[in-house]
């Protein structure tokens, strides 16, 4: 069982990694100068790049996740792994809403800020912090 635990919590430590910096790569974009269009080309394929990595590093994440809370029962029926499956649930949906908001820039159809994106890029961390502290503390 410690060495699924130790697997799940690099992916999730990877997972996490990407999803701090991928916007942070929209906010350059949201700034590019009109007629950049080298420097918007490159932004594009760094970001389609870790968004690409990014998912390949959750599926480990999360099927190590599941073999953890079904195979070990690890927190099941606990309250706190309940709060901490709704947290997952919202890194996903930030995860997706990443791959939105790439295919909005690519198109050019995205008309969020780069104020808007910094304060989006802040959301990861505060997830992160609410699971470490529910997995740890184990509030209730």
């Amino acid at each position: 069982m410690l060495w699924v635990k130790a697997f799940h919590i690099v992916f999730v430590a990877s997972w996490f990694a990407g999803l701090f910096y991928l916007p942070r790569i929209f906010v350059n974009l949201a700034m590019v100068a009109p007629g950049s269009a080298a420097e918007r080309d490159r932004l594009l394929l760094m970001a389609r790049k870790l968004l690409r990595f990014t998912t390949l590093l959750s599926v480990p994440a999360l099927v190590l996740g599941i073999w953890l809370w079904m195979g070990y029962g690890i927190g099941r029926g606990n309250g706190w792994m309940h709060a901490k499956l709704a947290v997952v649930l919202l890194v996903i949906g930030y995860h997706h809403a990443c791959s939105v908001l790439l295919r909005q820039l690519a198109d050019g159809t995205c008309r969020r800020s780069h104020v808007w994106f910094r304060w989006f890029n802040e959301a990861p961390v505060l997830l992160l912090v609410i699971a470490v502290v529910l997995v740890v503390v184990k509030p209730f």
